[in-house]
């Protein structure tokens, strides 16, 4: 079966020659011009590996790389006319697995993605992590059926609220700001979703019975945002 890749380039001639070398070499190829558009094809389809540029209207190619690294470890290539070391830097540590400056042969381009949909075909025969997880204070997430039950009863959440609760109870003790959480589940940039992530949040909280001043599970971060602090048992 072919492998699926995911190009996200807003450079028209770049992207073209980049899309018709990979499907000369059977793979099946996406094309999104923009980051935003990029991470919604993220969303809606399965990809065995990524291709980024860094400079991207809507959302730029390290957001983009963030938030796809927070729901998947899909191998992912930046490529970028940028080649200061800070930049290479700041694209390995968002999660992407190589990095590569412009100009670059498309020969160099072929091996790298050849050499990262071998690593992650041997990642895909790795057994799966456990289903649940249960928390201090009587928490538990059952991942795969996406139920939630706190002291043994369900709790009924909206798909926002899960989301929120899979982002940070997922990457625990991380900070994430309201932006971030805002670009990262409703795709969107528009500022006024701040507000919305906060009215989400206090919902959230509501129904995990979660004091805002003495919070067991979601933590606010005063001018940064918030973080999960569930224990596990």
């Amino acid at each position: 079966m072919e492998e699926n890749i995911l190009l996200v380039e807003d450079d028209m001639e770049i992207a073209r020659i980049i899309r018709d070398m990979l499907m000369r070499n059977h793979y099946q190829v996406a094309w999104a011009t923009t980051g935003l558009e990029g991470w919604e094809d993220f969303e809606i389809s399965n990809y065995d590996l990524v291709i980024v540029d860094v400079m991207l209207p809507e959302m730029d190619g390290f957001s983009l790389c963030k938030n796809i690294r927070l729901k998947s470890d899909v191998p992912m290539i930046i490529i970028s006319a940028r080649k200061a070391d800070g930049d290479k830097v700041k694209g390995l540590g968002l999660g992407a697995d190589d990095y590569i400056a412009k100009p670059f042969s498309m020969l160099e381009l072929k091996a790298r993605v050849e050499s990262h949909l071998r690593r992650w075909r041997r990642f895909q025969g790795v057994p799966k992590q456990t289903k649940h997880t249960s928390y201090v204070h009587g928490l538990m997430v059952d991942w795969k059926e996406r139920h939630v039950s706190l002291q043994g009863k369900r709790i009924t959440l909206t798909d926002k609220e899960w989301e929120l609760l899979t982002v940070l109870a997922k990457h625990p003790e991380q900070t994430f700001s309201k932006k971030e959480l805002y670009q990262h589940i409703w795709q969107q940039v528009e500022l006024d979703g701040i507000h919305t992530v906060t009215v989400h949040i206090k919902s959230l909280r509501e129904k995990l019975q979660d004091s805002v001043k003495t919070p067991r599970y979601i933590q606010t971060v005063w001018g940064k945002g918030y973080r999960f602090i569930g224990d596990m048992q």
